[in-house]
């Protein structure tokens, strides 16, 4: 399918990665020599993406709340034969993307007509989580249930596969157990976030997380419902570049 903006937003500023730091900064030179300290707003290892000398697209907000004016949003990735692409490295955003791909009805074939999204709104053992989305259905539904919907971010890639996690993620495990939980009553609906253009498929992080890619399988088995979305980050804008098929293992 073709590529529909989702997201504009002032023209990013282009510079090369000098390090990252204590997770939180980056060093960045700019285009005409001037260093700066950009915030990074991923906290885990950026596998594959995390390229000290490449290219990298940082946005200027300065404000009193802000120890940082600069924020880092991309990092360009090189394949061996020298094609590049975008990705999105700000985990914030992953949440607005797919409600904004919600809103524009592209996922209305596997979700349905939705009258409502909520944000973190409680839920699982003692109300001790906090869902990402949920979403009501509107009453033409026939299901009529609830739908519990989180959101990865996800930026790894090997060879075609976008791949969740990057690392061990206890955090990520516990969301599974959480979202089967919520069986048969609702819907569980886990969105890869796939901040990258160029994958062909989804696939658990085995390599780096096998209790999450074991705990994954075991969600498919239980109903939980996996919809894989693409997107395209440019200097100015975030392109919708469509849904990718899910394969459960990360090596069949």
């Amino acid at each position: 399918m073709s590529s529909s903006t989702l997201l504009k937003f002032p023209s990013l500023e282009e510079g090369t990665l000098l390090k990252r730091y204590k997770r939180f900064m980056a060093d960045v030179e700019l285009t005409d020599g001037e260093i700066v300290t950009a915030h990074c707003p991923n906290t885990g290892p950026m596998k594959g993406v995390l390229h000290p000398g490449g290219k990298v697209r940082i946005r200027h907000a300065p404000s009193p709340k802000r120890k940082l004016a600069w924020t880092w949003e991309q990092a360009e990735v090189l394949e061996k034969n020298g094609t590049a692409t975008w990705v999105g490295v700000n985990t914030g955003l992953s949440n607005t993307l797919v409600r904004l791909a919600i809103e524009a009805g592209f996922l209305g074939d596997e979700l349905g007509k939705i009258l409502e999204i909520r944000q973190e709104v409680p839920y699982g053992r003692n109300l001790r989580s906090r869902i990402d989305l949920l979403l009501n259905p509107e009453s033409s539904d026939p299901l009529l249930k609830p739908i519990y919907l989180e959101v990865k971010n996800t930026t790894w890639k090997e060879g075609p596969l976008a791949l969740f996690p990057d690392t061990v993620t206890t955090r990520g495990q516990k969301h599974l157990e959480e979202m089967i939980g919520v069986l048969p009553e609702a819907r569980a609906v886990l969105v890869p976030c796939l901040s990258r253009s160029d994958v062909k498929a989804f696939a658990p992080g085995d390599s780096a997380d096998p209790v999450y890619g074991d705990l994954f399988r075991q969600a498919l088995r239980a109903g939980v419902e996996v919809i894989p979305c693409s997107f395209g980050f440019h200097l100015d804008e975030i392109t919708w570049e469509g849904k990718r098929p899910l394969k459960s293992h990360q090596i069949s």
